[in-house]
């Protein structure tokens, strides 16, 4: 056995290691589909209260965007959050009783710049993480409470409200880290506002205003309002939310009737295709180039080269240390060098994948045809715009039953976070850059181009497909991603080995990526 070799071997069951290590430390973590669905839920509540002046001919398009139940879905939703971050707690605080036993108590540690769980820090360090957790997550807990008293009290369940907004007031008398004393405030003038007879606090209008934001905030202050008797204030806050009733209309037709219609499309699309399929066989048009197989003059080492040096390292190791020893203050703040931060880190992880992956093969070069094959004059537009429609009800349907198996918990790519949160126009921008035009880039050239040929050196096209789409979704070191991702690869993988043309599965893969930022610009600037 060659040094090389050996060395090769080492760093690969590194690399699964680290990888394992990751998979399992997102498994403790909460999915952002869960903060997604609240601010779904946020918007709907806010179109609700949309009242056209011509109400008549626009009553068919408020009942074809609108809920038919609003407050009864919100309320479910607020509670099932609520629930899952209470058992959040429940974990966390169990792990900071097991650290804080005899044995682990050490001095405290350096005050660190992030609150990211790290399987590989100290106990101390761990210690003071899920500290910080435990307090960002009774913010959250509170935060909730403040919203679902006020949907109890507009559904008439007065006692509910109460008794919701009194377990808010309830936290300052804990021996929990405390939370903001304003949100206790806040509590306090709901009870006020909703209770019989109504009392009603000098600093309630800002409390209200600071605390509460969109649907939220409109329905406290008219009823803040109406106990007060100011018909000037009320006139001009049930305005106000009229104008943001028919912006948040508009948002969700955006979010919600396009991507349907798309799904829709894909759907007529799929059954069409496997019908033609079972009618015409191999010369239907799903069947086109699907035995056809690269011919690919290296072996399984050079695979194992490039994804485990080229990619593997370069995005877990090398690029995070030359980023750490760079003299940028942390933790970054500012969210357009945030968006900044990661490009960067994303462009310097591609250059040294793809510079390893040309190192590895140029010994090869001239490539056989159809490697790596980009044609401007081709069907690729259609097959990519068609794989998108396609992608939508298999991932959707997907999706769902994943969700069902997590519950709530897997980890989530933390770019999205930070796009549904991000209402920097210039932050966006560059965020866009990243997922709709890099990432497109780089991991079609990566995962289709060179790893998907690749693979069909030792299995069937189908085999390499589910192969490729496989590890795709791992190197998201997500495991709630992991069977979405999965099946929106195994889609990208169809158009690429179809259309024999990269830029049909750069197109797909776009167009995903610049849906979602979409949606999540237009939710996020609705809360």
């Amino acid at each position: 056995m060659t040094i090389k070799r050996l060395v090769l071997i080492v760093s690969t069951l590194i690399a699964i290691g680290l990888a394992t290590l990751s998979l399992v430390s997102s498994w403790q973590k909460p999915q952002f589909q869960s903060r997604l669905e609240l601010y779904q839920t946020n918007i709907s509540l806010q179109a609700q209260a949309w009242q056209p002046e011509d109400g008549d001919n626009l009553q068919p398009l408020r009942q074809a965007i609108l809920e038919e139940r609003p407050l009864e879905n919100a309320t479910k939703q607020y509670q099932d959050a609520k629930e899952s971050v209470q058992t959040n707690i429940d974990k966390v605080q169990t792990q900071i009783t097991q650290l804080s036993s005899p044995a682990n108590i050490t001095p405290p540690p350096k005050p660190i710049p992030q609150d990211t769980l790290d399987t590989g820090t100290s106990p101390e360090v761990k210690l003071q993480q899920l500290r910080q957790s435990l307090k960002q997550q009774q913010k959250l807990l509170a935060e909730l409470d403040l919203r679902l008293g006020i949907l109890q009290a507009q559904q008439g369940q007065q006692d509910a409200a109460l008794k919701t907004w009194d377990e808010v007031q309830g936290l300052v008398k804990t021996d929990k880290p405390t939370i903001s004393g304003e949100f206790i405030e806040t509590a306090t003038v709901l009870n006020g506002i909703w209770s019989e007879p109504a009392r009603i606090l000098p600093d309630a209008q800002q409390l209200i205003q600071k605390n509460l934001d969109g649907w939220f905030r409109y329905t406290a202050l008219i009823q803040l309002y109406q106990l007060q008797q100011r018909p000037e204030p009320l006139a001009a806050i049930k305005a106000e939310q009229q104008e943001a009733a028919a912006q948040a209309v508009f948002k969700l037709t955006l979010i919600g009737i396009i991507p349907a219609l798309a799904a829709l499309i894909g759907t007529i699309l799929l059954i069409f295709l496997f019908s033609q399929r079972l009618l015409k066989g191999k010369e239907a048009l799903i069947a086109q180039n699907g035995d056809l197989v690269w011919s690919t003059p290296w072996d399984v080492e050079t695979i194992i080269q490039v994804f485990v040096v080229g990619f593997f390292f370069m995005g877990q190791v090398f690029v995070p240390f030359l980023l750490l020893i760079l003299p940028i203050p942390r933790p970054i703040t500012d969210v357009r060098l945030q968006a900044v931060s990661v490009l960067v880190s994303y462009l310097l992880v591609a250059a040294g994948a793809l510079f390893v992956m040309y190192l590895s093969i140029k010994r090869f070069f001239p490539l056989p045809r159809l490697w790596f094959k980009f044609q401007l004059r081709d069907n690729w537009f259609l097959w990519g715009l068609g794989g998108y429609c396609a992608a939508l009800p298999i991932v959707v349907v997907v999706s769902l039953i994943n969700q069902k198996l997590w519950q709530g918990q897997g980890g989530s790519n933390p770019l999205l976070q930070l796009a549904l949160e991000s209402q920097d126009f210039v932050a966006l921008g560059i965020f866009f850059s990243t997922a709709a035009i890099a990432a497109p880039l780089f991991e079609e050239i990566l995962f289709r181009g060179f790893l998907l040929p690749s693979l069909t050196r030792y299995i069937p096209v189908w085999g390499a497909i589910l192969a490729s789409s496989f590890l795709f979704a791992i190197a998201h070191l997500s495991l709630s991603e992991v069977l979405p991702l999965t099946a929106l690869g195994m889609v990208l993988g169809v158009v690429y080995t179809r259309s024999r043309n990269l830029l049909a599965p750069m197109l797909l893969h776009s167009l995903w990526n610049s849906g979602t930022l979409l949606s999540l610009f237009l939710l996020g600037s609705s809360n």
